[in-house]
């Protein structure tokens, strides 16, 4: 058995090997000299562009091929030398004068004469089994002209024989796979399994992330065992998940096809490898197949600092709704990625007061480690006075598209310092709680300061009795999403602070479904029906949404249908909103409440004719191929018409992923003094409060208060001005890829894609006792950028392709009651503006001479302005509200 087993590893192992006599790979014949003619050319454009329309060029010339020298006991072990000649450059499309960059230059005026030289320089490649073993070179060479020889030497590895190997070329390292049919051989580069030394970043979420196709095929036509041709294609595309024609492609072509042969140098004589390289030319060296890095050198670009001295009007607050705004912050972020900490601090240092907040933005998004060291020193945490620069800071760490450990350790670090403001150190935690998400999500749970983080925020809610600070650890495990936090927030639900129990219950519902265990589930119920303690109705309405979100039970829904009509009066109504939007909007929980509803006792007239103002609702915002969006508003009143809470979400989702884009949820509590009413059961003694709670991209914000206490409310009610309070006003930076592409012909392209958001949510409630009526309004504010960018840059031409898309959109939410009579008059508004999108494709070409062209291409369309649709109760009310108001 052992030595079966031994014969089949060997015969695994040697799979691609011919028989012997039979060729491996392709035999060149001594004293001979071996005539192709090579293309290579690259052509970059839109995902569905035409050739026509592409930028790019083509490289061509002449190539001679000999044998230099062969085992004598191998015939497959072969040294080839190969020589370029009357290399030649041209557009790869024909083209008019006008556009044609390359008009009227010659080759050595584009390359260079050092670099055109360097070109037509013979090379070696050492070939065993039709496999490169050793690339030889120059290495004062450039290394874009030896990535160029490293594309023609790999066209010459191939077997010849059907099968699946590993291979170095200069792709990197990757799995290839052959098939051989009579005369010729097709392979097959599975390029994701290509290993090289350059790696880039994406953004972890598929909502906002950026897809990708590659393929790469090589079809080699042999005539008695050698190469006829070679003809290879390689093709990488990419496109915006949100929005999949944002996209663009770039398309490697070669061709090496024989002409002819005629008599070449004798085979040198030598017993290896090494020695003969050196009898050919002691300078040349074994630089390896696989292409190394290319530094792009940007002649005549600006400074970071002259840079912004161009985009910095754009980032004034009154540009920040205007796509100008999110357009010069991707810009910047470039700019920023390429500099050091002095040159940033520069800018930091220069900007005015206004525009200062948006630098931090960009400065803290670019997420290198110079940006990073930039921040520190410029913040000064223990200065009360910093609070807004500081607290911008720590929400684009919390929107970080591609956190590190050491962005962690930075805050953990600046949690343990002094703090000069108690707000900012609420969000220093909060933020945390979202990077060691992030970071678990990339695989990094194990990383030490995560590890370290992790412990503190687990421990945080027992280790404190401040009222305020146990909230902060409660957000901070929120945002973490962690397994470990479900016991604590279990525990939670049955405080009695109400906050606590809220916060531990929308927690649980961003959880996984598989993850709320019976006992998780008995406890949140234990809360909705108040088996041990009376809780609020917003503790109970909040427990109720964990319930019907986390796959109930037949008796779970049984249950809370049996518990309408015996709830508080606008708590009933609620309910009863709730469970009809599920069934109309078809979520997860409609089917077993259908089933549970065929029961009588459950489902009467009795329970289902409750009448009251809170209500819940769903509706589709947008639908597309790529992306849906959708919206729910939730309003639970008190008994005495006042607004106890409001749950504004959207959501998108898209490329089987969801991500929770917005909440905004206004409470307010303790307000029935002011008009004279009766408290509802378990809100007899609540303080008087209104705040204000954001959620953004899935990274819980630090709430906003309004008032707190009756004395700040009465202060408040006479100063309210009406002018809502800011939420949360920046920019975002949504999405963020970046690789490397490494083409077989040895070119590289490099591909960004951003996108930037410019976002003002604001909030406010106001009251008027003379006109007894109450109005809360929420306002978002926001213009996106998403652009998508493809370089291919050689020393000598530079030539790439820009997609993108921008809009500039506004939504409103008000409620408008009137409590001057009884039943109260609700009215909910949830209104968008007309608003434009554009797309935008530009093509571009640049010699190293500074001579460019290029090419923009646009089209705009107005999406016209709506009310989204609530129930039609709330359309009745709105009618009376209005009617009433005049």
């Amino acid at each position: 058995m052992l030595a079966l087993v031994v014969f089949l590893l060997c015969a695994a192992s040697s799979f691609s090997a011919s028989p012997k006599g039979v060729a491996a790979g392709p035999r060149l014949n001594n004293n001979q000299l071996y005539k192709f003619s090579y293309t290579t050319e690259v052509l970059i454009d839109k995902a569905r562009g035409s050739k026509e329309g592409s930028a790019g060029y083509r490289i061509s010339s002449d190539v001679d091929v000999n044998l230099v020298w062969r085992d004598p006991s191998s015939k497959d072990d072969q040294l080839i030398k190969l020589a370029m000649s009357n290399v030649r450059i041209e557009p790869v499309s024909q083209r008019s004068e006008k556009k044609n960059i390359l008009h009227g230059a010659t080759t050595e005026s584009v390359l260079g004469k050092t670099n055109l030289a360097a070109l037509t320089k013979p090379f070696l490649l050492h070939l065993k089994n039709g496999k490169a073993k050793a690339f030889y070179s120059y290495w004062e060479e450039p290394a874009t002209i030896k990535n160029l020889k490293r594309g023609l030497a790999s066209l010459l590895q191939v077997q010849l024989n059907t099968g699946k190997v590993v291979e170095n070329d200069v792709s990197g390292r990757c799995t290839v796979e052959y098939k051989a049919v009579k005369g010729q051989v097709t392979r097959t580069k599975i390029l994701d399994t290509c290993q090289t030394a350059e790696t880039g970043f994406t953004t972890h979420s598929k909502v906002l992330g950026v897809s990708s196709k590659a393929s790469s095929v090589t079809v080699f036509t042999l005539e008695d065992g050698f190469i006829r041709s070679a003809v290879a294609e390689e093709a990488h595309s990419l496109a915006v998940n949100a929005r999949k024609s944002t996209a663009a492609k770039v398309v490697s072509r070669q061709a090496l096809t024989f002409v002819g042969k005629e008599v070449g140098p004798v085979e040198a004589a030598g017993k290896d490898v090494a020695g003969v390289v050196k009898s050919v030319d002691t300078k040349l060296a074994a630089v390896g197949i696989v292409a190394e890095k290319v530094k792009s050198q940007c002649k005549g670009c600006p400074s970071l600092f002259e840079h912004w001295q161009t985009e910095k009007k754009q980032l004034e607050p009154a540009s920040l709704s205007k796509a100008t705004a999110p357009r010069s912050f991707l810009a910047l972020i470039q700019s920023i990625r390429k500099a050091s900490k002095d040159e940033i601090l520069k800018v930091l240092k220069s900007a005015s007061k206004t525009s200062l907040p948006q630098v931090v933005d960009a400065v803290t998004s670019s997420q290198t480690t110079a940006s990073l060291d930039a921040m520190l020193e410029f913040l000064n945490f223990t200065d009360a006075k910093g609070f807004v620069l500081q607290e911008r800071f720590l929400y684009a760490c919390g929107f970080a598209s591609h956190p590190n450990e050491r962005m962690l350790e930075a805050l953990l670090d600046i949690s343990k310092g002094k703090i000069g403001s108690t707000d900012i150190k609420e969000s220093v935690v909060i933020i945390m709680g979202a990077l060691v998400h992030k970071l678990c999500q990339k695989g990094g749970c194990d990383l030490p300061t995560v590890v370290k983080v992790k412990k503190m925020i687990l421990d945080g809610p027992k280790s404190t009795k401040e009222e305020s600070e146990v909230q902060m650890y409660l957000l901070a495990l929120k945002n973490s999403l962690l397994p470990e936090a479900i016991p604590i927030f279990t525990k939670y639900t049955e405080s009695e602070v109400g906050a606590y129990c809220t916060i531990a219950l929308t927690a649980l519902q961003r959880y996984d479904v598989k993850l709320m265990t019976s006992e998780v589930k008995q406890t949140v119920n234990r809360v909705y029906h108040q088996n041990r303690r009376i809780y609020e109705k917003n503790v109970r309405a909040a427990a109720a949404d964990v319930i019907l979100s986390s796959n109930p039970s037949y008796m779970e829904v049984k249950n809370l249908l049996l518990s309408i009509g015996n709830l508080p009066h606008e708590m009933n109504k609620y309910m009863l909103s709730k469970i009809q939007d599920i069934m109309r909007f078809e979520m997860p929980a409609s089917k077993i409440l259908r089933k549970a509803m065929k029961d009588m006792v459950s489902h009467n007239y009795d329970r289902f004719a409750k009448v009251g103002s809170s209500s819940a609702y769903s509706g589709f915002m947008a639908q597309s191929a790529d992306v849906s969006s959708t919206y729910s508003l939730d309003i639970l009143y008190s008994g005495s018409g006042i607004l106890r809470r409001s749950n504004m979400n959207i959501y998108g989702g898209g490329n089987g992923a969801m991500l929770h884009g917005l909440q905004v949820a206004i409470e307010a509590q303790g307000l029935e003094t002011l008009i004279a009413a009766t408290p509802d059961e378990g809100e007899e003694d609540l303080e008087s409060f209104a705040g204000m709670s954001a959620l953004l991209f899935d990274v819980q914000l630090r709430p906003v208060t309004f008032f707190k206490g009756y004395s700040d409310l009465m202060s408040k009610m006479f100063s309210m001005t009406g002018d809502p309070m800011n939420v949360v006003k920046g920019l975002i930076l949504l999405s963020d890829h970046s690789e490397v592409i490494q083409l077989q012909s040895g070119l590289k392209a490099n591909a960004e894609f951003q996108g930037g958001l410019a976002i003002d949510i604001s909030g406010g409630m106001e009251i008027s006792l003379w006109y007894r009526e109450s109005k809360t309004s929420v306002n978002n504010r926001g213009a996106l950028v998403v652009t998508g960018n493809i370089t291919v840059d050689m020393d000598f031409l530079r030539t790439g392709v820009e997609v993108s898309f921008e809009t500039e959109a506004a939504l409103d939410f008000i409620t408008t009651v009137q409590f001057s009579e009884y039943p109260f008059l609700v009215c909910m508004q949830m209104d968008k503006t007309t608003f434009p999108v554009s797309e935008h494709l530009t093509t571009y070409e640049r010699l190293s001479s500074g001579k460019s062209i290029k090419s923009r291409k646009g089209r705009k369309i107005l999406i016209p302005g709506s009310e989204f649709p609530l129930h039609q109760e709330n359309s009745n009310m709105c009618k009376k509200v209005f009617d009433s108001s005049w």
